[in-house]
C-alpha cells in the first residue's frame, strides 16, 4: 500500500492514495482561517470508524437484515500536551431497519472488531476504543 501527500500551500494538503488514485483533502485550522482539508488525526478516526463499518454492514447484508440506514458516530479524547495524541475512542453503531435482530449486529461488530477490522486492530494497540451499538425501528 502506498500513498502521497503534496503541499498545496500554507498547511492545505492533498493525499493520494495510490491504489484507488483517490484524493483526499488534508488541513488544519490556521489563525484567522478555516481549514482546507480533514486533519490527520480526524483521518485516522474516520479510517477506523470506515474500516469497521464496511464489515458491520456487509455481514449485516449477508444475514439479510433490512437495513435502511447505518453510522459509526466516533469520538476520541485526546491528550492535553503534545503530541495531542488519542488517549480514549467510543464507537456507537447506529443500525436502523425493519425488524432489525440486535444479535446479528452485535455478532457482527464483533466479527469486525475481533477478525476483520485492520484499522481497528492497529488502533486498539495504541488506545483504549469502547463501542455500543443502538437498533432504531424504520
Amino acid at each position: 500500500m502506498d500513498a502521497s501527500v503534496t503541499w498545496k500551500h500554507d498547511v492545505a494538503f492533498t493525499g493520494i492514495a495510490s491504489g484507488t488514485n483517490f484524493s483526499i483533502p488534508i488541513g488544519t485550522h490556521v489563525e484567522g482561517g478555516p481549514s482546507e482539508g480533514a486533519s490527520p488525526l480526524e483521518l485516522l478516526l474516520m479510517g477506523t470508524a470506515g474500516c469497521t463499518a464496511m464489515d458491520v454492514i456487509s455481514i449485516l447484508q449477508k444475514k439479510r437484515q433490512d437495513v435502511t440506514a447505518f453510522e459509526i458516530r466516533a469520538h476520541a479524547d485526546r491528550a492535553d500536551e503534545h503530541p495531542r495524541v488519542f488517549t480514549h475512542i467510543t464507537l456507537e453503531y447506529v443500525v436502523t431497519g425493519h425488524g432489525i435482530d440486535h444479535e446479528a449486529v452485535k455478532r457482527a461488530i464483533d466479527l469486525s472488531l475481533e477478525k476483520y477490522c485492520s484499522a481497528h486492530a492497529m488502533m486498539r494497540q495504541a488506545v483504549p476504543i469502547d463501542h455500543t451499538f443502538r437498533v432504531i425501528e424504520a
